[in-house]
């Protein structure tokens, strides 16, 4: 029984890590912040695009510049060739889409006021502190190659230092080796 438990609690858990890490790549950088689309969102939360940016639009006390804003065309298109979504015209959307923050993400979970909204928002907020910590990773990473790289500059301009003086010693008559071996013999003169 108890087994029975840990089995369905890590399959639970194999299950959750999937969905956060799917959530992720739906996490984009766009003006600088780490934003989900409503349409993204929208799939989490298990409503359509048009029911949540009809339940943002009133609420939008609820959502200042800092958890919500809408995309301008050219983020769209930039967007567009990213994702692949479909063209004005084409069935695709007819507005600019709105990116939601991590707070404004979880403002729509109090908006929706659902179960499976509660739910979704939760693995959202994990979503977007799993992508905070792998970014802080990254730019870790990052500061120690650059110090790697200022230091093998270092290094580098030392070692020419170095070869350049045992270039100029090998040059030098004053120190070159007389050559070890017999001198050959002239004809015709004996010591």
């Amino acid at each position: 029984m108890r087994r029975q438990k840990i089995m369905a609690n890590k399959e639970n858990q194999e299950t959750s890590l999937t969905v956060i890490e799917g959530i992720e790549e739906k996490i984009f950088l766009i003006r600088g912040q780490k934003v989900m689309l409503d349409s993204d969102l929208a799939e989490v939360y298990q409503v359509e695009t048009k029911v949540l940016n009809q339940a943002v639009k009133r609420n939008l006390h609820r959502f200042p510049e800092d958890f919500m804003f809408q995309l301008t065309e050219d983020e769209t298109e930039s967007l567009r060739s990213q994702i692949v979504t479909s063209n004005k015209g084409r069935g695709g959307r007819r507005y600019l889409p709105y990116a939601f923050t991590e707070h404004g993400a979880v403002m729509l979970a109090s908006v929706l006021n659902s179960p499976t909204a509660i739910e979704a928002s939760i693995k959202v907020v994990r979503a977007f502190v799993k992508m905070r910590s792998i970014l802080m990773l990254h730019q870790d990473l990052a500061d120690r190659i650059e110090e790697l790289e200022k230091a093998s500059d270092s290094h580098e301009q030392r070692f020419e230092v170095v070869s350049q003086l045992f270039g100029e010693i090998f040059c030098d008559p004053k120190f070159l080796k007389r050559k070890i071996g017999f001198l050959e013999e002239k004809k015709g003169k004996t010591k």
